[in-house]
């Protein structure tokens, strides 16, 4: 594909009288001069917590459970997923598989392994690197971040009762940002510091002292037992994050970044208003993905451990009582499953809308969407059950997948890791397989 001249390259400068000045993002900032081959390849994976309603077939409530009824492309969502109508094209609805090391899991703790489906249990919290930083790993070499970790709750919680779905290759989770006006500076804001060169002394002082620490710990480890050098390797692991983070810092130091308008989300939505709290972090997302400023995202809009999590009290905003784990819990009884599935059907809204906006916005001879495969569901599905996940796959027809589908499977013959190496080849991932996969979901291939 041959660039046009109206069309710009994403990272257009203007440049005089000693300035650099970065241009907001404009429609023809195209992939103009690229190949289709070479466009951005995305992904994202949203989360959330305790299950769905998932009421027997001759239930009068079964409108308000989360699968649709019927199969196939035969199928018809129910009130919950509803506002994915328009996007029917573009989206696959995926029941009865799970990850078969959650099994012999406590409800509660399967939120920690729903990218990585590793196996926790007995005590031993070690986990194992997650789908989105595999997919980063072969991704996120151009881009400025080489993924954005995000959660309601922030920071990383506690083993099985994790506050991120990211987790780093020797298993350790990377810690989630959650203010929108956080995000919104790392993301866009100005870089403090003072002048280029300023910043750049800045960096390469903290880099020196990383080099020293390191050289160091050759010498203190040898001296530690067992259990310490454990530890000791967990903490060298986070001072070689923070050196991975230096050098890219340093690499992208003289490249601006893009001018977005801080009017156009808000960057001041806390938890305390879920409605614009939920909608400015899919924002941010869509900003990110459009400005080619990471081309991997998370978002894990509420954790499991319930009480603690500040996402429990989300439900609230519409009026429904009690908390978001109380809903999940009261799904088996009368009225109940109507309850959850109100709050179910505002998740898909905002779910919806993000997928439409990456639908309608132009890349090369599709939209974001042809380019990024979007994954949202949760690892349960009645609460506490760690089987038959929720989940609605959407995008990615640029990179092979076909949708318009409601499938159904026997968790003995397909497991969700087979789903995520299928989503990983299409990504470029040079790994056959991922964690205890056994093949790959053609279902879901054109």
């Amino acid at each position: 594909m041959t660039q046009k001249s109206w069309q710009l390259d994403r990272r257009t400068l203007l440049r005089g009288a000693g300035a650099t000045l970065a241009l907001p993002w404009m429609q023809a900032m195209a992939w103009g001069e690229n190949t289709v081959e070479k466009l951005p390849k995305r992904f994202c994976c949203v989360y959330f917590p305790f299950g769905v309603a998932v009421p027997a077939e001759d239930n009068p409530a079964r409108q308000w459970g989360w699968f649709p009824t019927g199969s196939g492309a035969d199928f018809k969502f129910t009130n919950v997923l509803s506002p994915l109508e328009s996007l029917r094209e573009n989206v696959t609805v995926i029941g009865g598989i799970s990850h078969p090391h959650g099994w012999s899991m406590g409800g509660h703790d399967t939120g920690d392994i729903f990218l990585t489906g590793s196996l926790m249990k007995n005590g031993v919290f070690s986990n194992t690197i997650s789908l989105d930083q595999r997919i980063a790993e072969a991704n996120g070499t151009d881009t400025r971040f080489r993924s954005l970790t995000l959660s309601s709750d922030g920071g990383v919680g506690e083993p099985t009762r994790s506050c991120t779905l990211s987790f780093s290759r020797e298993g350790r989770p990377i810690p989630a940002l959650s203010s929108p006006a956080q995000i919104f500076d790392r993301l866009f804001g100005e870089e403090t510091g003072g002048t280029i060169a300023q910043q750049r002394r800045q960096l390469k002082n903290t880099s020196s002292m990383l080099d020293r620490v390191l050289e160091h710990s050759k010498d203190l480890n040898r001296q530690l037992g067992a259990d310490d050098q454990r530890k000791f390797d967990e903490y060298l692991s986070s001072v070689r994050t923070i050196e991975q983070r230096v050098d890219r810092a340093e690499a992208w130091l003289e490249i601006p970044k893009p001018e977005i308008s801080r009017d156009s989300v808000n960057a001041e939505a806390t938890q305390q208003g879920p409605k614009d709290y939920i909608k400015a972090i899919y924002d941010l997302m869509y900003l990110a993905f459009q400005t080619d400023s990471t081309r991997v995202a998370t978002y894990m809009i509420g954790q499991v451990a319930g009480a603690t999590t500040i996402a429990n009290a989300f439900p609230a905003c519409l009026g429904l009582s009690p908390n978001w784990h109380g809903l999940a819990h009261g799904a088996g009884k009368s009225g109940g499953i109507e309850k959850l599935g109100r709050f179910d059907q505002f998740l898909a809204q905002n779910h919806a809308s993000f997928l439409t906006r990456l639908n309608e916005t132009s890349e090369g001879e599709g939209t974001l969407l042809d380019r990024t495969i979007v994954l949202y569901g949760s690892s349960n599905s009645k609460t506490h059950n760690n089987h038959n996940y929720p989940l609605l796959l959407a995008g990615g027809r640029g990179l092979g997948l076909t949708h318009g589908q409601f499938l159904k499977y026997n968790e003995r013959d397909m497991r969700l890791s087979n789903l995520y190496a299928t989503i990983s080849n299409r990504l470029g991932v040079n790994e056959e397989r991922f964690s205890d996969s056994t093949g790959e979901m053609s279902d879901i291939l054109a």
